[in-house]
């Protein structure tokens, strides 16, 4: 890595954390995310996420790759709820693997090919149905198509590791 870079690198690193907020010995002893929900920004949890969740101090992350609603011959139904219900049901299998809860997802962003309303309330389901009352943070991307022609939905996640 060149000197220059190094310096952008390491100046982004000191900037990052010169905003971080405060925390306390309780907090740096707790494993768990805080889920924040401000009152002036109404409640998104019907929607089936969180304004924001903070990180404990220290924790390993893990990114999980964009899961599909691939069934495990690697087929996909036509149907977008099935697609949804399986994305999800392969982003437990995937936690599993790497040893985490769905606690422990910090953050979710998914991919819906021709997003509507309608869609909006099969994802709210399956979200709820997974993390309960511990939402995620989360961003819905509205795509045309994504990386297969028959796959309608994808999720991706960010899962602190204890």
């Amino acid at each position: 890595m060149s000197h220059a870079i190094r310096r952008l690198f390491i100046g982004g690193l000191i900037a990052m954390t010169m905003h971080a907020p405060a925390t306390t010995a309780a907090n740096e002893a707790a494993p768990k995310l805080t889920i924040v929900n401000p009152q002036a920004l109404g409640d998104p949890s019907p929607n089936g996420y969180s304004t924001a969740v903070i990180v404990p101090p220290n924790a390993r992350v893990a990114y999980v790759s964009g899961q599909g609603g691939h069934d495990s011959t690697g087929g996909l139904s036509p149907d977008f709820a099935v697609q949804v219900e399986q994305a999800y049901a392969n982003l437990r299998t995937a936690l599993d693997g790497i040893g985490a809860r769905p606690d422990q997802v910090a953050k979710l962003t998914v991919f819906v090919v021709d997003h509507d309303m309608a869609k909006l309330e099969v994802l709210t389901r399956n979200v709820k149905a997974l993390f309960g009352e511990a939402l995620p943070a989360q961003t819905l991307v509205p795509v045309p198509k994504l990386a297969i022609d028959a796959m309608l939905f994808e999720v991706e996640a960010v899962v602190i590791l204890e």
